[in-house]
């Protein structure tokens, strides 16, 4: 008895080759190639990726220094780094810029949201205002007029000269110079304000109409309806903040000149990492510097990601 199959609708003919396999038509072939040829660019980036991957990974077991032939030397890299103290200072000038801006930042940018999320006429302007300040806030040109304004002769000691006060040096005080790039990043929370104003638009009313009329406060509103459920955009937030944090390095290289000065009070890990590699081209070292640098972002975002339990709260 001979079966039938029922041909789907659209679908090209079966064939098969003379050995037995199915042949695939021209036409088919041509979208095959077509499909091939658009992820073509993403191939390419990921071999850009995962090469240089694993070759930091086996230069950071090396002494390579960009001219001669790299030489294993085990784990000597990773143990001169808990010996340097240069490097001791760079990670202590990244974390406290870390745990100092990263709240701050989130803060205000919560802050301005809310104001926006009041329906103000345009609205629009506005957040294209606020925004602004992300799209520059890492670029050389910016960097250079933030220390122009906040120069021993710059706009802000001109500024406190008006009420007869001495503004002290701002960018070359090491006591103020981390104080300064702080600043410089707590400017720039255009991006996590527009992600929290995406979010605050997403609450339903009702939940703060039944607030009302129980007569909770604008304060236990925000505390008990806002909070949880822009929780999710907090964290997501708070991760990005987190990260580009650990990664900064045009701020301190353009505000210190590539030095990291004064007296190493602006040099961020990056920096030193880039001077270890492509000044002083111990690339053994740098490429180890940059592992470490992998393993402690991975490390907090690891932990954020498991407190985010007790704190972060889903629809479902």
């Amino acid at each position: 008895m001979t079966v039938l199959t029922k041909q789907p609708r659209g679908a090209a003919p079966a064939s098969a080759s003379p050995g037995g396999a199915p042949r695939i038509r021209p036409s088919r072939r041509r979208k095959q190639r077509s499909g091939y040829l658009f992820l073509l660019p993403w191939f390419l980036g990921m071999l850009f990726t995962v090469i240089p991957f694993f070759a930091s990974l086996y230069l950071a077991f090396t002494d390579y220094n960009l001219f001669t032939e790299p030489n294993f030397v085990g784990l000597a890299n990773f143990q001169a780094m808990f010996e340097d103290p240069r490097l001791i200072q760079s990670l202590k000038v990244t974390f406290i810029y870390t745990f100092v801006s990263v709240p701050i930042s989130l803060a205000v940018a919560l802050l301005v949201a809310l104001v926006l999320n009041r329906g103000l006429q345009g609205l629009s302007i506005y957040r294209s205002v606020y925004y602004l300040p992300s799209l520059l806030g890492g670029s050389v040109a910016i960097v250079m007029l933030w220390r122009y304004i906040f120069g021993n002769d710059g706009i802000v000691n001109g500024f406190l000269g008006i009420f007869g006060i001495q503004g002290p040096a701002w960018v070359t005080d090491p006591q103020f110079s981390l104080s300064t790039l702080i600043v410089l990043n707590v400017w720039t929370f255009g991006s996590p304000m527009v992600i929290f104003l995406a979010g605050l638009r997403q609450v339903p009313g009702m939940y703060y109409e039944a607030a009302s009329i129980d007569g909770a406060s604008k304060w236990r509103q925000f505390r008990s309806i806002t909070l949880p459920l822009i929780s999710p955009i907090i964290f997501f937030n708070l991760i990005m903040q987190l990260i580009g944090s650990f990664q900064t390095f045009t701020q301190g290289y353009v505000m210190s000149g590539g030095t990291g000065g004064p007296a190493d009070s602006t040099l961020f890990y990056n920096l030193y990492l880039y001077q270890k590699g492509f000044t002083e081209f111990e690339m053994g070292y740098a490429s180890a510097m940059a592992w470490l640098l992998l393993m402690i972002i991975a490390i907090f975002t690891a932990i954020n990601f498991i407190a985010s339990k007790f704190w972060v709260f889903y629809d479902n």
